[in-house]
């Protein structure tokens, strides 16, 4: 089995680690109503997916 030679230096492994970033979800606008809503999923506020209703919205009372 392979084992390194020497030690990877502080700058190697972090230049590796540079890319682990997270990145910030994306929001799209829905065509029925306009409320955000995140790409390939069904919009929380109506309930619109592809052309057509695929969920009931409840709304709740406070």
């Amino acid at each position: 089995m392979a084992v390194p030679k020497r030690r990877k230096s502080r700058a190697k492994r972090d230049s590796r680690r540079a890319n682990h970033k997270i990145s910030a979800r994306a929001f799209n606008e829905c065509p029925n109503c306009a409320a955000p809503k995140e790409p390939h999923r069904a919009c929380g506020a109506c309930g619109w997916y592809k052309d057509r209703y695929v969920l009931e919205v409840v709304e709740v009372e406070v």
